[in-house]
């Protein structure tokens, strides 16, 4: 990786990402049936299209790009994260990159997709990029998925994931919502959906967390207390407590732009 693409990397993102690589790929939920339709419809992804997947991490999302029939191609700055989505999908031609210098060519692509990705480059910057290499008509679609803190005992699950967040970019916040609207784009239509994640608390909980950039990037002492504290809520939990399979219930937040230059 370039010392460019070093200096454009939050460095959350950076330290955290490269040494949590593995538990991304157990920890993370995928992604509600309804996702499919969406790409479809609102995103127009088939057969003889191009798709960008922007910030594609270790390819959880890229997959579902895939699947579309379209022609995939991923994007990823953390060497890392690249190198489990080449492992996953041998057939996505996978480059290194960030937001503010995609290595593609102008109008190039039909949809540019972030998944769990937006809002750590929410700038004017990787949006005029993002509009470089869009074709005419093209689609921007942005997605998240979060956990539903509805819920109670994730609420407190949350609470101890969010003292430490420090200065970390996040959907949560909605301060990547502040580069809308924006020049060339056209207003941001919202859909959600819900998903479930079902496993043995140790991925879909502990792993889960451990994935996330500034938790993986704490001082090992620290860290340790974060996960003795999840340790205890499981313990106290009765919808956790001494089950082999728990469902982490989740908000999927899909949002979708066209270039309208």
């Amino acid at each position: 990786m370039s010392n460019k693409q070093d200096d454009a990397i939050h460095r959350t993102a950076a330290d955290g990402y490269t040494v949590t690589a593995d538990n991304y790929v157990r920890g993370r939920p995928g992604y509600p049936p309804e996702v499919m339709q969406w790409l479809r419809d609102d995103l127009l992804l088939s057969v003889g299209k191009v798709v960008l997947d922007l910030g594609a991490g270790t390819g959880k999302f890229t997959a579902y790009l895939a699947r579309t029939g379209a022609h995939v191609i991923a994007v990823e700055p953390v060497e890392k994260m690249r190198d489990k989505l080449v492992e996953a999908l041998p057939q996505v031609r996978a480059l290194a990159g960030t937001a503010e210098a995609i290595p593609m060519p102008d109008a190039s692509v039909d949809a540019i997709v972030c998944a769990q990705a937006f809002h750590w480059f929410a700038s004017t910057a990787a949006l005029q990029e993002i509009q470089r290499v869009l074709k005419p008509g093209g689609c921007l679609g942005l997605i998240w998925n979060m956990r539903d803190a509805r819920v109670g005992w994730v609420q407190k699950l949350d609470s101890i994931v969010n003292q430490v967040e420090g200065d970390t970019p996040r959907y949560r916040t909605g301060a990547w919502r502040k580069v809308f609207p924006f020049a060339g784009l056209s207003m941001l239509q919202e859909r959600h959906f819900a998903v479930g994640h079902t496993g043995p608390a140790e991925d879909v909980i502990l792993n889960r967390v451990r994935s996330t950039s500034f938790i993986a990037a704490l001082p090992s002492e620290q860290l340790r207390g974060i996960e003795e504290q999840i340790r205890t809520l499981i313990a106290n939990e009765p919808e956790l407590a001494g089950k082999a399979q728990v469902t982490v219930p989740y908000e999927t937040a899909a949002f979708c732009a066209i270039k309208t230059g």
